[in-house]
């Protein structure tokens, strides 16, 4: 996805999240496009996976947009030794009253800072898959629901990094987008530096808005329309990963429901009730490329998954609508 096609697909931003944007911007100097794809899964009700370097601005950026939200926030910062109990809670027996006693984990929140999660092991990664999923979590044989809304961003360092363990697919697939925010520009590390000298800006940001105002726009992006010959393009895209020869496993039914949410998200952050061939366009690899795993033959003639959905995308035709998409 090219910075001038976002510049186009985003030339507008709706109305009442254009001051959350430039709230979160305060913080966040000069990625425009990756605070553009944290709304766009906080707006599709799912969830991001960031890789890349430590001290690129991860955690800043989840909790300029957790205060921004006026979201609680919470972080889990993933070890070797972290428990799956330390992530949703523990039973713990009161010798008072004699019963047992749920305490919650940190996953109990709005916004959740998933810290390094390639970190830990992959039996304590999987402490996550129901939360992702269905918004709960199990602790001995007792179900227990999280708030709502409810949002993890997780990040995690490249797989060649010492000490990570490579996330499975499952877990992938529970991440609607996953994407990297990179190195700032000079200019944008000198104007950081700057305005870091006395304080830190995170330090005086104030919310815009509440959570319920989450819950009103994840309804308004269920109800913007999509064209048929869309949908069709959606399931022609991720059908060619199943049959692509360079393709070892593609993507499922729910990375189709995965991208439908997505280009609806897009298109409201957008200013429009209506999805566009660009939306779906842009939405595809960030929602793809981590679902699909390549053949041995194509990894090691040095082929990634971006480069073989950018084909994919290319050779599948771009539906012309008889009249307007709207």
């Amino acid at each position: 996805m090219t910075d001038a096609r976002s510049h186009v697909l985003f030339d507008r931003v709706h109305e009442e999240l254009d001051p959350v944007i430039r709230n979160i911007q305060q913080v966040i100097v000069g990625k425009d496009s990756v605070i553009r794809l944290v709304l766009i899964a906080l707006l599709a009700d799912g969830h991001c996976l960031i890789e890349d370097v430590p001290g690129v601005g991860k955690t800043m950026l989840v909790r300029a947009v957790a205060v921004t939200l006026g979201c609680q926030f919470q972080r889990i910062q993933f070890t070797p030794d972290l428990l799956p109990s330390d992530v949703t809670g523990v039973s713990i027996y009161n010798q008072k009253s004699g019963v047992f006693e749920f305490r919650k984990g940190p996953i109990f929140g709005q916004i959740v800072l998933a810290d390094e999660l390639n970190r830990t092991s992959p039996k304590t990664q999987s402490a996550l898959l129901q939360a992702l999923e269905e918004h709960a979590v199990t602790v001995d044989g007792e179900t227990h629901a999280l708030p709502n809304p409810f949002f993890v961003l997780a990040t995690e360092n490249p797989i060649d990094f010492e000490g990570t363990f490579a996330l499975p697919e499952a877990q992938l697939d529970r991440f609607l987008l996953k994407f990297s925010i990179g190195y700032p520009s000079p200019q944008d590390e000198l104007h950081m530096l700057a305005a870091q000298q006395r304080s830190h800006p995170i330090e005086t940001l104030q919310p815009v808005t509440d959570p319920d105002a989450i819950l009103r726009w994840r309804q308004r992006v269920r109800e913007v329309r999509v064209d048929p010959a869309l949908l069709s393009y959606i399931v022609d895209i991720v059908g060619r990963t199943r049959s692509h020869r360079d393709i070892a496993l593609g993507a499922s039914p729910r990375a189709s429901l995965a991208l439908l949410r997505t280009a609806r998200a897009a298109a409201f952050l957008a200013g429009r009730s209506y999805v566009v061939p660009d939306d779906v366009k842009f939405a595809a690899p960030y929602v793809l490329a981590h679902r699909l795993r390549l053949t041995a033959d194509a990894r090691f003639s040095g082929a990634d998954a971006a480069h073989v959905l950018d084909s994919i995308l290319q050779q599948v035709p771009i539906p012309a609508s008889a009249g307007a998409w709207s």
